[in-house]
């Protein structure tokens, strides 16, 4: 794991860990509402009680959905606007103004409560998610263009843990508050303000790293790229190393600009061999939001409490448990296979797990009903069936963090050449914010409706769906960002090494120069 190309990587590893700051927050906020909005204090305060005491069951319902969808809907739009404003700042002052956009939401829904009611909270997440879609479209592309081809799917493959790690935090954050303050503002002021501490981190620590030098190169500022490049690379700038590789990277970039000069959005996404890379962005994280995942992390208490988890700890602590297996499986992962394994086997295996693992609950729930408690009584303990599902969602996320949780994200960062790669991830990331808020504004009333029937249809999007698409994708495993286009056909071999050897002879003759200028 610790070779001596980690510590030669230091520096894109720091850079990784501020960027993904912004994905923590991703995490956090994709898990905190469905606990915030469980708490027996906030039902009392937004009027979610009816006159009996008894929870107001479509009302209930209904809020949950938007609280929590309403940062996927806001998120879709900070999606899809990030790619011409990262195209034109760059990638580091793009993710600082989208992390300047989030705080502002995240203070909002702060401060709700007493005379600003929920408008505030639904207000603040719409805010907050436009910043959360903005930052998870353009980081991963900013680590994947900073991140040489050896270890590039390890360090593009953290995007998930980070989103892991805040998904576990923000399970723990619910289950805190419910124990030793359930019964004031804090059980969703607390939740809901912790979010200003990464993206504070996230903000200062922009500061400290480089510009992506592929960016730097595609917009002309050769010098500053190449300096780039060596720094990240902890080389000379006139090492072979980097000489190579800004070749190849100036080599994607001049051949781009030479066969599709002028096309703009037509060239993105109707150039040779772009479409079907878009059409690959769009459906795998359209598969990856159908998975049951999300719909089991933003509501993992009240999923828990369908499978028999009832009472606020229980539900609570079942889901802190599930965040912490979540952690662990999607380090273990990155860390260890993600590089051995392949994208194309992890992807199948991934989703044949997930799809038994549903299976296997759907039919526990049908052969096995839950009883739940009245109102007024105290929560049984869970029952030997309860547990047994418990234990199958924990096996459930252990597949899904080998696969279709990291690695879509790794996949559409890999496939795109230099000059559409912000489209692309905008789109990938667009899709998966639309899907995401469908799936979160559904969920409460399929889980209503459909009980066991509901991790039924789950698993047959997994194995029917997932498993079949999995099979169809190009392995792009060890190949550099510039050998896609020569994957999905957009240019041959022959042409790339012509070009190459041209921009190898242009480096010579022009680069060192304005180099040895600039240093």
């Amino acid at each position: 794991m610790f070779s001596g190309d980690t510590f030669k990587n230091i520096r894109v590893y720091w850079l990784a860990f501020v960027a993904y700051w912004g994905i923590i927050l991703f995490g956090y906020d994709t898990g905190i509402a469905g606990g915030v909005v469980s708490q027996p204090y906030f039902e009392t305060s937004f009027g979610l009680v009816n006159a009996d005491g008894s929870i107001n069951k479509s009302k209930d319902t209904e809020v949950s959905s938007n609280v929590v969808s309403v940062l996927q809907a806001g998120a879709f739009f900070g999606a899809l606007g990030s790619a011409p404003i990262s195209a034109w700042l760059g990638r580091r002052l793009t993710l600082i103004g989208f992390t300047i956009i989030f705080v502002i939401g995240a203070i909002l829904t702060t401060v709700a409560g007493g005379s600003r009611g929920i408008a505030y909270i639904y207000g603040g997440r719409v805010i907050s998610g436009f910043g959360i879609g903005g930052i998870s479209a353009v980081a991963p592309t900013y680590v994947s263009e900073c991140s040489p081809k050896n270890v590039r799917g390890r360090i593009t493959g953290c995007f998930q843990i980070m989103v892991a790690i805040g998904v576990m935090i923000s399970y723990f954050i619910n289950l805190g508050v419910g124990l030793h303050m359930a019964n004031s503002p804090n059980v969703w002021r607390i939740p809901f303000g912790f979010q200003l501490v990464p993206a504070g981190l996230m903000c200062l620590g922009l500061f400290t790293v480089k510009e992506s030098p592929r960016w730097l190169a595609s917009k002309g500022y050769v010098a500053e790229a190449i300096a780039n490049l060596a720094y990240l690379r902890r080389e000379p700038y006139d090492s072979d190393e980097v000489r190579r590789e800004f070749a190849e990277i100036e080599a994607a970039i001049r051949e781009e600009q030479e066969a599709r000069k002028g096309l703009g959005l037509k060239e993105a996404f109707l150039g040779k061999g772009n479409f079907v890379r878009f059409v690959i962005a769009f459906v795998i994280f359209l598969l990856q939001q159908w998975s049951g995942q999300n719909s089991v992390g933003y509501y993992a208490p009240q999923i828990f409490s369908s499978i028999g988890y009832s009472g606020t700890t229980n539900s609570l602590l079942a889901s802190g448990i599930y965040g912490i297996v979540k952690v662990v499986a999607t380090a273990l992962f990155v860390f260890f296979f993600v590089e051995s394994l392949g994208r194309k086997a992890s992807l199948f295996i991934s989703a044949m797990g997930m799809g038994i693992t549903f299976f296997i609950i759907g039919a526990i729930l049908k052969t096995h009903p839950v009883v739940t408690p009245l109102a007024g009584q105290s929560a049984p303990p869970p029952s030997p069936s309860s547990k047994g599902m418990a234990a199958m969602l924990y096996i459930y996320v252990c597949f899904y963090s080998m696969g279709w949780g990291p690695l879509p994200w790794v996949y559409v960062a890999d496939i795109f050449p230099t000059r559409t790669r912000h489209y692309g991830l905008a789109v990938g990331s667009g899709s998966q914010w639309l899907w995401n808020f469908v799936v979160a504004k559904v969920t409460p009333t399929l889980e209503t409706d459909l009980g066991f029937k509901l991790f039924m249809m789950f698993a047959t999007i997994n194995i029917g769906g997932m498993a079949v698409f999995s099979l169809f994708l190009p392995e792009t495993k060890g190949r550099s960002l510039e050998e896609m286009d020569i994957i999905f056909g957009s240019v041959s071999v022959e042409s790339r090494e012509v070009f190459i050897e041209r921009a190898l002879d242009h480096s010579e003759v022009k680069s060192q120069p304005s180099i040895d200028k600039q240093i």
